[in-house]
């Protein structure tokens, strides 16, 4: 299971520990990852997904799973978000 976020792409950055003599040691951020499940509205069922807390608190801002994934970039998005995203198009223009 990678360390990336299904929504917004964020995966693991790099940077230095700094120690108080100022010496530089290489260490890995982690986003803050969550499994969460997400109710589309179009679809009416669950999704179980594994995203950072800043993606959820995006998802909650923009009104949703479904407005959120109408403004995702396909590129971001993981083959699974990418799935919802292509199913709930279908079922709104056929709606």
């Amino acid at each position: 299971m990678s360390r990336r976020c299904e929504l917004t792409g964020t995966g693991p950055m790099v940077g230095n520990n700094v120690s108080h003599a100022h010496n530089k040691t290489k260490r890995r951020f982690l986003p803050n990852l969550k499994e969460v499940s997400l109710i589309s509205d179009a679809l009416g069922q669950t999704f179980t997904l594994r995203i950072t807390s800043a993606a959820l608190r995006s998802v909650d801002h923009r009104g949703g799973l479904d407005a959120f994934l109408a403004k995702a970039k396909d590129v971001d998005l993981s083959p699974a978000a990418l799935k919802i995203k292509k199913d709930i198009q279908k079922a709104k223009a056929s709606a």
